[in-house]
């Protein structure tokens, strides 16, 4: 996910904000959202987990 994250937003702002920056933006704005979606589906708590 955080390959990801980086190729969007390296790409974003060196090859497609020269065709279109509203694209560039939205890339962006994507790869913003990445890190935290990444960080509460590594922190979910398994079936087997104990609550404490």
């Amino acid at each position: 996910m955080m390959g990801t994250c980086l190729t969007l937003f390296v790409l974003a702002w060196t090859v497609v904000r020269f065709y279109s920056t509203g694209v560039a933006v939205a890339m962006a704005m994507v790869a913003l959202v990445i890190p935290p979606f990444a960080a509460i589906v590594a922190n979910r708590r398994d079936d087997d987990d104990r609550a404490v």
